[in-house]
């Protein structure tokens, strides 16, 4: 993979385009602040579906801007801003790894990956949040990261077609 298609968003630019980019980095926001329980002790987080998209339709820097705009409601909220850093690096990194040719759930998996210490660091040594907490986090998000890559991935070629 080229450095320019790296750092390009791998779309025409159009009214179409950016629309679809803004959508993409606002929508983290309101899928943040929607989360369910399950009897299992986990909360189901919404948030990644935006992300994912994101970056396997705009590629790295569609990935990191959905990432860093669509967690400013949660860090407010959570008065944690390292969230903002950990989803850029998961969407920056989703979208690096699918531009390289890696599936959709591999990309996202292997962005969490990149995620994860950056998470675990910043909410065990910053936020001062227990590490109990933060393995039932970690779980969570490998969870739902699973289901919110599958259904981005087959979102983004009808995504992608519309941006055509």
């Amino acid at each position: 993979m080229s450095y320019e298609r790296a750092l390009t968003l791998g779309v025409k630019i159009n009214e179409k385009s950016i629309t679809a980019l803004v959508i993409l980095m606002l929508l983290p926001n309101l899928l943040g602040a929607l989360h369910l329980s399950t009897p299992w002790g986990f909360k189901i987080h919404f948030f990644q579906y935006a992300i994912f998209l994101a970056a396997f339709a705009f590629g790295p820097i569609g990935g990191v801007l959905s990432g860093f705009a669509g967690s400013l409601y949660a860090a407010y909220l959570m008065t944690n801003p390292y969230i903002l850093i950990g989803n850029a690096l998961l969407g920056l990194s989703t979208g690096y790894f699918f531009r390289r040719g890696h599936s959709y759930l591999r990309s996202a998996l292997l962005g969490f990956g990149i995620q994860i210490p950056w998470l675990v660091v910043t909410d065990y040594y910053m936020m001062t949040l227990p590490a109990s907490f933060i393995g039932g986090l970690l779980l969570a998000l490998t969870l739902t990261n699973v289901l919110w890559a599958v259904l981005a991935g087959m979102s983004t070629g009808p995504l992608k077609r519309h941006l055509e």
